[in-house]
């Protein structure tokens, strides 16, 4: 395990340079990009600390080079992200290649089975919540920014220029919500309840974001978690579109709040703007719709076992489907490559009909 983690560090140097040196003569549209969420934007945190969220094995990374620990055959959508920046690839926080100059351009904080709530996915081991990758945050500021600064105001105008990224709240319902066995969250709250207390919890933490200089927020909607294979696995009842209503009704309770949350912000934190990105739209019409997008496969993991493969994880060194630019989902839980490619297309570009209230793009150019 040991030699498969170095192995894993030394790639990631050798990458992270090679991004660092394909970005070294562009003009970023913004100084940085700092990245907040679970698993659908993890670049490999979690392959550091004691959790069964890995993802740090072949057949994971197979289109990016190696297993980066990021969940998916290539790039996540943020790692899209900061190529519409500009800027290269976001190291983990966590791991060696985020030292020295390299952490100006942005950190990625994010971790697997992290969710908005502290007791989320707790089932897995460790792994850093929200309020645990603040305080990341907060470290990075005291201890690795503010050397490279002469002046604090010098360090305010950079973070209040860098981009904040937001992509958390699937967890609290795959891996607490949703399972009553393990949680009561679901026999405390109902669904509209819930849904506040999430919204509420979510607020808070990005006030102390604020507090800490974050101006420029990007507060990524939840996709329909109704439509992915490990719901579809084990939840009969389907409706039309081949999703499970029950459940995309109680994500539909947690996005319409998001949706309002930055009028409320931009008000009352004097200085910040926000954007909403609606994956939930854009990502439902690529189940029921993917041919639309060149895609074929919409309701079956490209690598995992059991019905539509969401049944069982994608396992080390695991025979993936070969066509994988043809489906949505590479496993029970995650987007491939190419739909994280079309997303971030139609959410981190100068499109504005999946972004509110204007686009990614003049968000970054504000």
């Amino acid at each position: 395990m040991k030699s498969l983690l170095f192995c894993v560090v030394f790639l990631e140097l050798v990458w992270f340079g090679y991004c660092h040196d394909q970005s070294r003569n562009h003009h970023p549209l913004a100084p940085a990009f700092f990245i907040f969420g679970d698993s659908l934007v993890d670049s490999g945190n979690n392959n550091y600390i004691p959790t069964l969220a890995k993802a740090n094995y072949l057949p994971y990374g197979i289109d990016f080079g190696f297993p980066s620990g990021r969940f998916c055959n290539g790039r996540t959508v943020v790692d899209y992200g900061a190529m519409y920046l500009g800027l290269p690839l976001v190291p983990p926080y966590l791991s060696p290649v985020s030292i020295g100059g390299n952490v100006l351009k942005g950190l990625n904080y994010a971790s697997a089975a992290a969710g908005i709530l502290d007791e989320t996915g707790q089932h897995y081991g460790a792994r850093t919540t929200l309020n645990g990758q603040i305080s990341q945050f907060e470290m990075t500021i005291q201890l690795q920014l503010q050397p490279f600064f002469q002046n604090p105001a010098d360090l305010r105008k950079y973070l209040a220029k860098s981009i904040i990224a937001i992509n958390i709240g699937s967890n609290d319902y795959i891996n607490n919500y949703l399972m009553p066995d393990r949680y009561s969250s679901s026999q405390i709250y109902g669904g509209k309840e819930y849904a506040i207390l999430l919204i509420k919890t979510l607020s808070a933490q990005i006030s102390r974001l604020y507090n800490l200089g974050a101006r420029k927020m990007v507060l990524a909607g939840s996709g329909p978690l109704g439509c992915i294979p490990s719901q579809l696995s084990m939840v009969r009842g389907k409706n039309s579109s081949g999703c499970v209503t029950k459940i995309n009704n109680l994500i539909s309770m947690f996005n319409s709040r998001l949706q309002d949350l930055p009028n409320t912000l931009n008000k009352t934190l004097p200085g910040s703007f926000f954007i909403y990105q609606n994956f939930y739209d854009l990502f439902h019409d690529m189940v029921v719709n993917p041919s639309r997008y060149g895609l074929v496969i919409a309701n079956k993991a490209c690598c995992g076992g059991g019905r539509y493969g969401g049944a069982l994880t994608c396992l080390p060194l695991q025979q993936p489907c070969l066509d994988r630019h043809h489906y949505v989902f590479w496993d029970a839980f995650h987007p491939t490559e190419i739909a994280n490619k079309i997303i971030a297309k139609n959410t981190f570009s100068k499109s504005t009909k999946y972004s509110y209230p204007i686009s990614f793009y003049e968000l970054a150019k504000l």
